[in-house]
């Protein structure tokens, strides 16, 4: 198969969809790999490295767009709509129940999606979203201790205090991946932290983990309430894996937040949690609502792209080289792997995108003729 292997063009995105070595796997099996130049600039991966590996170097998105299969980290933005295709096997980050302009284009195209956040594995869990959960829930503790800086609009609080003066609380909506991480990372800066999610075994299990050193609290609206008020840091962590976040933050609760208060919606790239944010970018990541600092910047990761890109293709590899040999035989023969199939010749093939949009759809098992 021809793989083609785009660079990113969403603001600031520094990230690529494959590494040198992960090219060299797929020319092994017999692959042609279409590299566009610089692609991996960002990740410090050379043009070198790739050929090296075996790669094509080609000069320009529609070389790279025009294989039989392109790989890609972040979902297509609409200067690349023209490049959908109904003869096109596009695997990436998707995440269309937060963008109806792109789900109508990939239906309107016919091109076959498979969205790497569906994708789940034997024990039920979402492998090819993990790595980037992971990045980005640390990330949040990060971006929040820095936005709390008195010159970048937050309260003028050290996330940990000092001895004698009290650390700041930061609140973590959601208690999966990214919130475990986000919690690990805030407890390990000396925050107050407390934790929130629907699953009373998920907060055993947080407790039991960090040894009782975080607070965990049930997922109420009084309890959300009542955290969020103390919140000197708010960070969204919810998932519906595939569906648009509910928004469990509402307007009049960020009204009664500290002036100066910081929120990352991790979850923003789903819609977000926190019902005033909104997506923004790298290069203008925050806006004020409130008196409270709102930051919405939907690729998070890609600020720290080697780490991301590495980690990211250590998941993607082995679903890259099935899909490159048996195009879609290899969604028949993997029950996890055909739940990332969200389009298929015009056919929305993810409930809860059709749900999201009021859009006719069917699911993977259906579209693929699985019994």
């Amino acid at each position: 198969m021809i793989i083609g292997i785009p660079k990113e063009i969403k603001t600031l995105e520094n990230r690529v969809a494959m590494t040198p070595g992960a090219v060299e796997s797929l020319v092994r099996q017999g692959h042609k790999v279409l590299v566009e130049t610089n692609a991996g600039a960002g990740s410090g991966l050379s043009d070198e490295e790739y050929v090296n590996a075996g790669a094509t170097i080609v000069a320009t998105a529609a070389e790279a767009w025009g294989a039989e299969m392109v790989i890609k980290v972040k979902e297509p933005i609409a200067p690349e709509y023209g490049f959908l295709r109904d003869d096109l096997l596009l695997f990436t980050y998707l995440h269309l129940a937060a963008e109806n302009a792109l789900t109508k284009a990939m239906l309107d195209s016919g091109v076959t999606g498979v969205a790497y956040e569906t994708v789940e594995d034997r024990a039920g869990t979402l492998p090819l979203l993990t790595p980037m959960s992971e990045v980005a829930g640390r990330m949040a503790t990060q971006v929040g201790a820095h936005y709390l800086e008195k010159h970048q609009g937050g309260r003028g609080m050290l996330l940990g205090g000092v001895p004698g003066v009290s650390p700041a609380d930061v609140v973590v909506i959601g208690g999966g991946v990214v919130g475990t991480n986000a919690a690990r990372i805030a407890m390990g800066m000396g925050a107050r932290v407390t934790v929130i999610d629907l699953s009373h075994q998920r907060l055993q299990y947080l407790d039991d983990i960090f040894g009782g050193r975080l607070l965990t609290v049930s997922s109420t609206d009084p309890n959300i309430r009542a955290a969020v008020k103390q919140a000197d840091l708010l960070i969204g962590a919810v998932l519906v894996p595939g569906a648009k976040a509910p928004k469990l933050v509402t307007r009049d609760m960020i009204g009664t937040m500290k002036e100066g208060a910081v929120i990352v919606d991790v979850a923003v790239d789903q819609g977000g949690c926190v019902e005033t944010i909104k997506a923004t970018t790298h290069d203008n990541p925050t806006y004020v609502i409130d008196n409270v600092v709102h930051y919405g910047v939907a690729n998070m990761p890609g600020a720290a792209p080697r780490t991301s890109t590495f980690a990211l293709v250590n998941q993607t590899l082995p679903y890259a080289l099935r899909l490159a040999g048996k195009g879609l035989d290899a969604l028949r023969e993997d029950a996890g792997l055909a739940l990332g199939l969200n389009t298929l010749n015009g056919t929305l093939t993810c409930p809860a995108v059709g749900e999201a949009f009021g859009i006719d759809s069917t699911t993977p098992e259906a579209a693929l003729g699985i019994n």
